[in-house]
């Protein structure tokens, strides 16, 4: 009575892990059941994945770091409005009175630029009108306006590229680098989802192998339990078996577990977390693992990863910007000449007065001689009737060495370091890609090896439980038979996961790095 006992606990215990290792077709207690084939489990991944949302951020934030160095480059427009009076203490008998008083009135426009090439200029014009108690002015009120302009073209240092030009390139180059990197990104994650969907593809399969141990065990503790009721086999000997049964629950409580972890590394790869579902969503794959050998061409692999794997494209862009900047720091050792061009031209108008009778007593009264009013003043401007032209050269250069020369000293190093570093690079892809090919043709043969093992292991327990249904066995050998099967189709499918996980790498490995992108930091830009 015991061992009905027990054998109905055992039968109770096989039919709940057999509820929760059976597919539920679309819900269960927890939730839903999602079917994914791997490539759905990508698209989602590349379309929610929080990694590769945060990446796909940086490209923008470089966009705008690239607006903001062209910005050196807008135009700048002025105004200036402005009122202005004056009262001054008389300190000479020539004021003609206690106090001199000065009035003005004045507009000013401007636009100054710094073009990309390097020359920079500006342009004003400047109008006012000012009236004064001063005896000595010649026009009361004095209308004034000039339009003045002025270049600045460097000839040595800096006319090809200066600091801001550099700061551009380098912004340049750090938007490129953005993109290799999320491309890195989307690749690194592709790879991981890949890999956590065959984990989980295992977990799933390897409950099943675990499951049919354990109905193994059971079938073999049932018939044990009818010899022991007819009487051929003592019921010491039905322990044994109920032994294996425990220990194959065991082994399907702990494929059962796997299975929960399996999904969670797959969930934090390709669900929003902030969906509703996201803990509850229970992830299945859609067909059994497969097993389908590929042909590898290791050196065409090579080629393929040296000439596009993001980690070498951001070595290159690592060198790109060297030589930016070791160009920037060639031009900063060289003199600064600059030429320089100014042009202005002058209208004056307003009342003119007649001139100042005598100095002493009472100033005679003045009256307007002549009237030239701001219509005439401009079109003097306009026609330049009174121009005025500078043309001038600049030279400035330190005598001895300076920083400019250790800036240079320091980009030649960067440059040749950073060359040396791709080189390296490519180096370590060749063996990484050869590692991925040997790698993939060794789980191929152990797919082999396990599937022979796994059929040789199902002969001999056939043969174990003949040898014990004929009564020349005892039954240790048919549970250490059945052992050896379970882990026989354990090694299997762990031989065939990790083949297509293999797969996986050696793919990826001609795209990416598999333990990271390699960032190479350029060279500084220095002193400016």
């Amino acid at each position: 009575m015991r061992y009905v006992k027990k054998y109905a606990t055992t039968l109770l215990v096989a039919a709940v892990v057999g509820a929760a290792a059976s597919p539920a077709g679309a819900q269960d207690a927890q939730g839903t059941v999602r079917k994914l084939t791997i490539d759905e489990a990508v698209k989602l991944a590349v379309e929610q994945n929080l990694g590769i949302q945060i990446e796909r951020i940086n490209p923008q934030i470089q966009d705008v770091a690239v607006a903001q160095a062209r910005s050196y480059w807008v135009p700048t427009l002025s105004s200036t409005l402005q009122n202005y009076s004056q009262d001054s203490p008389a300190t000479s008998f020539l004021s003609g009175g206690e106090k001199t008083t000065n009035t003005q009135f004045s507009t000013q426009f401007g636009m100054n630029q710094i073009l990309p090439t390097g020359t920079s200029y500006s342009l004003g014009w400047n109008s006012a009108r000012q009236t004064s108690t001063n005896l000595f002015s010649n026009f009361n009120p004095l209308l004034s306006s000039y339009v003045s302009f002025q270049l600045s073209q460097p000839l040595l240092r800096n006319r090809t590229i200066d600091s801001y030009r550099q700061q551009l390139q380098l912004t340049r180059k750090d938007r490129d680098a953005a993109d290799m990197s999320l491309h890195a990104t989307v690749a690194s994650t592709t790879r991981n989802v890949k890999n956590a969907y065959w984990d989980l593809a295992y977990a799933r399969e390897n409950l099943q192998a675990q499951q049919s141990s354990l109905d193994l065990a059971k079938r073999a503790l049932a018939d044990n339990e009818k010899r022991v009721q007819i009487g051929t086999m003592a019921p010491i000997d039905i322990v044994e078996a109920q032994s294996e049964v425990a220990r194959n629950e065991e082994a399907v409580i702990v494929a059962e577990a796997a299975i929960k972890q399996a999904e969670d590394r797959l969930r934090a790869l390709i669900l929003n977390p902030s969906s509703p579902d996201f803990w509850t969503t229970s992830l299945e794959p859609s067909q059994p693992m497969p097993f389908a050998p590929i042909a590898i061409d290791v050196n065409q692999a090579i080629k393929r990863a040296v000439d596009s794997r993001t980690d070498v494209q951001l070595a290159k862009n690592s060198i790109e910007k060297s030589d930016i900047n070791l160009k920037y720091f060639r031009t900063q050792v060289l003199p600064d000449i600059s030429a320089n061009v100014s042009y202005q031209t002058n209208g004056v108008g307003g009342d003119q007065l007649t001139p100042i009778t005598s100095f002493t007593g009472t100033p005679s009264a003045r009256s307007v001689v002549a009237t030239r009013g701001y219509g005439t003043v401009l079109g003097d401007v306009l026609t330049s009737a009174y121009p005025t032209w500078t043309v001038g050269v600049t030279v400035s250069y330190p005598l001895g060495a300076s920083t400019q020369d250790t800036n240079l000293a320091r980009a030649r190093l960067q440059y040749d370091q950073a060359q040396t570093q791709l080189k390296n690079l490519e180096m370590q892809i060749g063996t990484q890609v050869r590692d991925a090919a040997r790698q993939v043709q060794t789980n191929a043969k152990r797919v082999d090896s396990a599937r022979a093992a796994r059929d040789l292991a199902e002969q001999k327990l056939a043969a174990e439980e003949k040898k014990f249904a004929a009564g020349i066995q005892i039954s240790f050998f048919v549970f250490q038979a059945q052992r050896d099967l379970a882990q026989a189709r354990t090694n299997e499918i762990k031989a065939i996961a990790d083949y297509n996980k293999s797969v996986v790498d050696f793919e990826a490995v001609q795209e990416t790095s598999l333990t990271g992108n390699t960032a190479i930091t350029s060279a500084s830009t220095g002193t400016r």
